[in-house]
């Protein structure tokens, strides 16, 4: 069984600006978010710890894995897209320049790639891949990402278009299945 929970708030998330693979640290009510959510994970036992290398979810895994006694184990299939010129742009400044674009982003178009980034579709091949690897480890496993990671895998297994645009709150906890 597999588990997937978005990183903790970041000021990047409050202030609805891009981040990518950006250094971003979580916030206060990030941290806060992220040690709820290892009061959840930890009323269940647990094979393995898995996460995005990028900061927000290597810090959010962390304080998940001093609570369920495990060290997360860093992978990059799992970081966020690379927003590539958006990149620490505020959304409201994108959709005034480009609001196609951005369109394009909000709904999960399969096509979306961000200017001078990575597309969607790359983004859930190396994620799927990460999966993959997952699943052929230790089970129940916890992988700790970000919330387009989280959309992009959960569209593939529940065969669900319509996930690509929906929001995960930060910290959120969704099972992906067997």
């Amino acid at each position: 069984m597999i588990w997937l929970a978005r990183h903790g708030q970041t000021a990047y998330n409050h202030d609805r600006r891009f981040q990518g693979r950006g250094p971003v640290p979580l916030n206060d009510t990030g941290r806060e978010q992220a040690r709820e959510l290892a009061q959840l994970a930890a009323q269940m036992q647990w094979g393995a710890l898995w996460c995005s290398p990028l900061e927000r979810a290597l810090e959010t895994a962390t304080i998940v894995g001093e609570a369920i006694g495990l060290h997360a184990v860093p992978d990059p299939r799992f970081a966020e897209t690379d927003t590539g010129d958006w990149t620490d742009r505020l959304f409201e400044d994108v959709i005034a320049e480009d609001p196609h674009g951005f369109e394009g982003f909000a709904t999960g178009r399969v096509d979306f790639r961000f200017p001078g980034g990575e597309s969607f579709e790359e983004h859930q091949q190396r994620a799927l891949a990460g999966i993959d690897d997952v699943r052929a480890g230790p089970q129940p496993s916890l992988v700790v990402c970000h919330g387009g990671t989280m959309r992009l895998i959960l569209t593939h297994y529940r065969r669900d278009e319509t996930l690509r645009a929906q929001p995960l709150a930060n910290a959120s906890l969704v099972e992906l299945g067997p």
